[in-house]
């Protein structure tokens, strides 16, 4: 293939949509932390862009509640707020107790997807790598979600992900101890699924996710 139809190929995305996912990115895994104030300058040098498109991804990153716009100043990245993590673990509580029932009698599939997940999150966590470890915490829950059949309430989890994925490195950079404490309830959640126990494993995901809250009483870190 000439090298002209080759780089045609691989076309990259759109300017706006690199700036987008650049800055969202960073937000999420807490390189932008909480009270950093970034300038459309920086960010076009950044990505390599120029101004027109930093506008662009930043108007959709506010709408989306990363950040706040301030004109002629810059765009404040919003810190996980203590709110914030209240909000999402009830209405979390609310969708997978209920979720974690309805999947029981748990079908081999899912069990096993669990199981690939949490040999995942180990292996993260033993290179340090929190970000991924984040991920691959809420892809857990959200099989869960998934396999209880319920698409609307998948749809809504769905929307929580990027809250949850930015709470998730954020309590795992102020508490290291969390990550192993998460490993040893998902096996306990999953213990519970295999046995067929509803009722366990809805107590499990009740602990597992009720501790966020303790753990918060004031303000995020």
């Amino acid at each position: 293939m000439p090298a002209a139809m080759e780089s045609a190929s691989v076309k990259q995305p759109p300017a706006a949509d690199r700036v987008y996912m650049h800055i969202k990115q960073a937000v999420l895994d807490r390189r932008y932390q909480g009270g950093t104030l970034l300038t459309e300058g920086e960010l076009a040098d950044a990505v390599g862009v120029s101004r027109t498109p930093v506008r662009e991804a930043l108007l959709k990153l506010e709408v989306e509640g990363l950040i706040k716009l301030y004109p002629k100043k810059g765009a404040l990245v919003l810190a996980v707020s203590a709110q914030e993590i209240a909000d999402v673990v009830e209405t979390r509580l609310l969708v997978e107790e209920f979720a974690v029932r309805k999947a029981v009698p748990a079908p081999a599939a899912l069990l096993t997807r669990l199981e690939e997940l949490l040999e995942e999150q180990k292996r993260h966590a033993v290179a340090g790598d929190l970000a991924t470890v984040a991920v691959t915490d809420r892809c857990f829950h959200a099989e869960i979600v998934r396999y209880a059949g319920n698409e609307i309430l998948s749809r809504l989890y769905d929307q929580l992900r990027d809250r949850q994925l930015r709470m998730g490195v954020a309590v795992m950079q102020s508490q290291p101890d969390r990550i192993a404490k998460n490993i040893t309830e998902h096996a306990e959640i999953l213990e519970r699924l295999k046995a067929g126990d509803a009722e366990g494993a809805a107590a499990c995901v009740h602990r597992h996710l009720s501790w966020v809250n303790v753990l918060v009483r004031g303000e995020a870190r």
